[in-house]
């Protein structure tokens, strides 16, 4: 007899433990179809769900049949659940929306109403001062004071210019210098004047990265390697109204590019230039060395 309670013991156990496991494996499913049917309505479905909860009564019931009629659903296919509806209306009541905002973030410690004003007269007092100097006089960290200029004052850090200084005479030094420019064009004046220059030429092709452009409907991230210090050569070269002088490359007697300084200029003028006029026949006494 007590066998057989035993056994009936047992297999409503097994009974119970199975049953259990079916409404787990159910609950699981069913909570992953609500999660997935609540990523799949969009604003457009949750704003008319609230607004025909509140046309008819404040009833899910209706408003689940009117939904499934409107948005032309089958009726195998659901619909929003009781408890949806009643999210997006609370959500509606709280925040005037039906999508759930995040919320807030938490109110700056440091960027107060107090710390923008005394960053603004610093900078307003001292705008040449770099952001860590006035950081350290305001005592507070660089980073905040960073953050201060861009996202509440809209501060931008410009780049200075450096030009040469022009004075009251240079106006008056240039203004002669075009006159007697335009006066020496009805004469030959302009046959004397040699304009020169010297420039470096990188051996390993390197050039000016303002003149190198990659058009492309999307960045490639192009990158283009150079040594620390590359070899280069420095060309020298004449220009004037009759003919061109050079180029002239600064080198040694094996061939080998060399740094120009006063010494090599110097030799450069009287081994390579004063000979190059000379076969010319140009008179150098009359030159305009520039």
């Amino acid at each position: 007899m007590q066998q057989k309670y035993l056994t009936i013991w047992q297999h409503g156990c097994e009974w119970n433990r199975w049953r259990g496991e079916f409404d787990l494996e159910r609950s699981s499913s069913e909570t992953q179809s609500i999660s997935v049917a609540m990523e799949r309505w969009s604003v457009e479905h949750r704003a008319f769900a609230v607004e025909t909860y509140f046309k008819n009564k404040d009833s899910v019931v209706v408003t689940q049949r009117i939904f499934r009629r409107h948005f032309n659903i089958h009726r195998n296919d659901s619909v929003p659940s009781h408890n949806t509806v009643l999210l997006w209306v609370r959500n509606f009541r709280e925040t005037a929306s039906a999508v759930k905002r995040k919320p807030p973030g938490r109110e700056p410690l440091l960027r107060t109403p107090d710390n923008i004003e005394r960053v603004h007269h610093a900078f307003v007092v001292s705008p040449r001062r770099s952001s860590k100097r006035n950081a350290i006089a305001l005592i507070m960290s660089d980073c905040t004071v960073r953050r201060i200029l861009h996202k509440d004052l809209n501060f931008h850090p410009y780049k200075t210019v450096m030009v040469q200084t022009i004075r009251d005479q240079d106006t008056v030094n240039r203004k002669n210098v075009c006159e007697v420019l335009l006066n020496a064009l009805y004469s030959d004046d302009l046959n004397h004047v040699l304009i020169t220059d010297k420039a470096n030429f990188h051996l390993c092709g390197n050039v000016n990265s303002q003149n190198c452009r990659y058009w492309s409907t999307e960045n490639p991230h192009a990158l283009r390697q150079k040594p620390l210090h590359s070899e280069k050569v420095t060309v020298w070269c004449g220009v004037a109204s009759f003919v061109v002088i050079g180029p002239y490359f600064f080198e040694d007697e094996a061939g080998k590019a060399v740094t120009v300084n006063s010494s090599r200029y110097t030799e450069m003028l009287c081994a390579f230039l004063e000979p190059e006029l000379q076969r010319l026949g140009f008179e150098t006494h009359t030159l305009w060395f520039q």
